[in-house]
């Protein structure tokens, strides 16, 4: 439950719905006829005037979050209010937020709406009505102007693999080889005093033969097996500059002052 003392730290103040969704952001908080903080306003858009109106009933204060028992669709599409003014909630109004979230009226709230009893001011920035509706503003009449930044980060995401495969290629390779033979020369001599012994020995006449055998050389191919190189995978990192960008949204706050012509935007 709000107590009347938690308004003024409404204000802003993110709101979330049951399931953990972001809905907006506290605009403005209502009060009954006896001052007990009961409806809000949340902002669900950026440039639009109007904020849905939810139940301050079962909310729950997390930290800096308003958590409301009711999902994030059932808001946005709740009755609404003209963020542009601060007048108290209608007794016709508060009908059709009851009738919306239903949810069953107070008798003493029931009480005050008929009779239409002006009750004081609980604190700075609250406003009654007859219909007993009261409405909060901040105290000290100001606006906040926010605005969307980048948030730039890097993130690490794998675009690659690489891997070594080896395989076998066959391929012709000639190379000249140095093969040495044996061929028959023809030598003759003559009879001299230093051979003459060795013509004369054997009988004067006779049929005879001599044979000789030649010998050459031939290529012969056989292939080893040798290791040539080693091959490794490597990583380096690389850095280089990119540039990214983004819509970013912001507000503008323009005001309508008496002494000059036209709104002046205020940057």
């Amino acid at each position: 439950m709000i107590t009347q003392e938690q308004i003024h730290s409404l204000y802003g103040r993110d709101v979330y719905d049951r399931d953990g969704d972001k809905i907006g952001s506290v605009g403005q908080v209502w009060g009954d006829g006896v001052g007990r903080p009961t409806w809000a306003s949340v902002r669900t858009g950026l440039f639009g005037i109007n904020e849905s109106l939810f139940p301050l009933t079962n909310v729950d204060l997390q930290g800096d979050r308003l958590v409301t028992p009711f999902d994030k669709a059932t808001i946005k599409d709740a009755p609404n209010v003209d963020a542009d003014h601060d007048e108290p909630l209608s007794a016709d109004e508060v009908d059709r937020l009851y009738s919306y979230y239903q949810l069953d009226w107070d008798d003493n709230v029931r009480a005050s709406q008929a009779a239409g009893a002006d009750h004081s001011v609980y604190s700075a920035g609250y406003q009654t009505n007859a219909s007993g509706g009261t409405a909060a503003r901040g105290a000290d009449d100001a606006m906040t102007r926010s605005e969307e930044r980048l948030n730039v980060g890097t993130e690490t995401e794998q675009v690659g693999r690489a891997r070594l495969r080896k395989y076998v290629v066959t391929e012709q390779q000639q190379v000249s080889v140095p093969v040495s033979r044996e061929e028959i020369r023809l030598e003759r001599e003559p009879i001299t005093d230093g051979n003459r012994d060795a013509a004369y020995t054997g009988a004067e006449i006779t049929e005879s033969e001599h044979e000789v055998t030649l010998h050459a050389e031939r290529p012969v191919v056989n292939t080893e097996t040798v290791p040539v190189e080693r091959v490794r995978l490597g990583k380096e990192t690389v850095t280089e500059q990119q540039t990214v960008g983004g819509q970013v949204r912001k507000e503008r706050i323009e005001a309508d002052l008496p002494d000059e012509d036209g709104r002046r935007a205020l940057d």
